[in-house]
């Protein structure tokens, strides 16, 4: 899927950002490199930041124009840097890759950088299907070429190991919810426990309760939580009976 994805970089002046993007997709599974009349590549300087990713610079197609590099593909999206006036669907990275993945399947797919200095004109984001914008600090916007094809890449390989239901995370233990049965016996109870210890003598325990009832509905505690709630009130009573004997 994710070599039907090609990361096409439109007229890169800086060869470091070419080495940087070529790293930023290995890291995420990525392959498919295209330039689109690089200011200087071959470079050493290209090969030194790749930092191991030579094979992504070796295969890396080069193209005189944008229409050649999009040629063979049935879904283009266009990064930018600022709203432009242009009416493409706008959508967020996260989003975007999502979208990505889905024509990836069957269909071949480019993400398009534009230039350090000036990003994708007007006319190119015109041949986009959609247009992805990253939000960053308004106060500080400018975002290195090489990062931003990071922050995509790691949203693609996101998106991609969620429908492959291949990103497995720690989960924490869990045990089966307190039916409404065990939760309405421990409401009275904590209503028996709160009238013994004077809570409710100058409350109303109707607001009480119902608050109390909201915030436990928030938590929505399992069976062995409540199990030690209702030994809490329990012991609650046991300590007011061994008191009153005193």
């Amino acid at each position: 899927m994710l070599d039907n994805i090609s990361i096409v970089l439109v007229n890169p002046s800086h060869p470091g950002n070419i080495g940087a993007a070529a790293r930023a997709m290995k890291t995420m599974g990525l392959s498919q490199l295209c330039l689109v009349s690089p200011d200087d590549f071959p470079s050493g300087t290209a090969t030194a930041l790749a930092s191991g990713a030579d094979d992504i610079l070796r295969n890396a197609r080069i193209c005189a124009t944008l229409d050649e590099a999009l040629a063979d593909c049935q879904f283009v999206v266009g990064t930018s840097a600022r709203v432009r006036g242009v009416s493409l669907p706008l959508v967020d990275p996260r989003a975007c890759a999502q979208s990505i993945i889905d024509e990836a399947v069957t269909q071949k797919v480019a993400l398009i950088f534009g230039r350090e200095d000036k990003g994708l004109t007007n006319e190119q984001l015109q041949r986009c299907h959609l247009q992805v914008h990253i939000p960053t600090n308004e106060d500080f916007s400018s975002l290195n070429l090489g990062a931003a094809v990071q922050v995509m890449s790691y949203e693609l390989r996101m998106q991609q190991l969620i429908n492959a239901d291949a990103l497995e995370m720690p989960k924490p233990r869990t045990h089966e919810l307190a039916n409404m049965d065990d939760m309405e016996r421990y409401y009275d109870h904590l209503h028996q426990v709160l009238m013994e210890i004077g809570f409710l003598d100058h409350s109303s325990h109707e607001k009480i309760m119902a608050k109390l009832r909201r915030l436990y509905g928030r938590v929505r505690p399992d069976r062995v939580e409540l199990s030690i709630l209702r030994g809490v009130l329990s012991e609650t009573q046991r300590c007011l009976a061994s008191d009153n004997k005193k």
